[in-house]
């Protein structure tokens, strides 16, 4: 599994001894049927919500190649949300439907060697190449900054990508999060809501000012999430801003 330190499923599996990254277990795919088969046509649904749908496993296991081949059967739309490079094999773009296909790939740090501290996902760069591949193959593809760290996000290299969107989550902070990143200026995160300490808009909107690329945010503060309607975001009913 990528295992992630951030991972919020992680957070809250693990204290539990629901959480077992080394003998994960796989998807039924007769299950994972049975349910498409009650989803109405014309429905997106999202792949890689709380845990990611691309694991290493997925290279022996092709539960997710199945799922995918089973929503283009009966036209179900499908948001793809990964920090897998796999997602931009060959083998899944000749599987992907053009018209029902949503991809977002995640990196949160371009730096390849800083990044694999605390992410054993596939490295920045191979993500990187498998989103420009399919954003050129003329996908609805988008660079998912999620969660947002901008201690460790490299604005000047960011703003020279050739991408077409860009969506941003901020992180929000639990213990969990500080025990995995003890470097981070934790004083900026002020507003408690849901459990979690949030940055203030004001800091948000600060550091989105430094992205010079057209973006949507995802958000999970009620206040700001209303901000990111009226002023940011290009789809105010959709802060996925999925191509239609």
């Amino acid at each position: 599994m990528h295992n992630c330190s951030y991972c919020y499923a992680r957070s809250l599996l693990d204290f539990r001894g629901l959480w077992n990254a080394e003998n994960p277990r796989v998807a039924d795919i007769q299950k994972i049927r049975r349910k498409l088969e009650k989803v109405p046509p014309g429905t997106i649904l999202r792949l890689g919500g709380m845990t990611d749908c691309f694991q290493p496993m997925e290279s022996q296991e092709q539960i997710t190649y199945q799922t995918i081949e089973q929503l283009n059967e009966y036209g179900i739309g499908y948001l793809i949300v990964t920090k897998s490079h796999l997602a931009g094999e060959e083998r899944y773009r000749k599987l992907y439907d053009p018209k029902l296909a949503h991809i977002q790939i995640t990196i949160t740090c371009f730096d390849d060697k800083k990044a694999l501290a605390y992410e054993k996902a596939s490295s920045p760069s191979k993500r990187l190449r498998a989103l420009l591949k399919l954003q050129e193959e003329g996908f609805d593809v988008t660079l998912r900054l999620s969660p947002l760290i901008e201690e460790y996000l490299d604005f000047d290299y960011l703003n020279r990508l050739p991408v077409d969107k860009v969506l941003v989550e901020f992180l929000r902070v639990n213990g969990w999060i500080k025990k995995w990143f003890p470097d981070l200026d934790y004083q900026k995160y002020v507003l408690r809501q849901s459990g979690y300490w949030h940055l203030p808009l004001e800091e948000k909107i600060r550091i989105l000012e430094k992205i010079h690329l057209p973006l949507t945010v995802c958000e999970d503060v009620t206040e700001h999430y209303e901000y990111w309607k009226q002023h940011i975001n290009p789809n105010p009913l959709d802060c996925c801003n999925l191509r239609k």
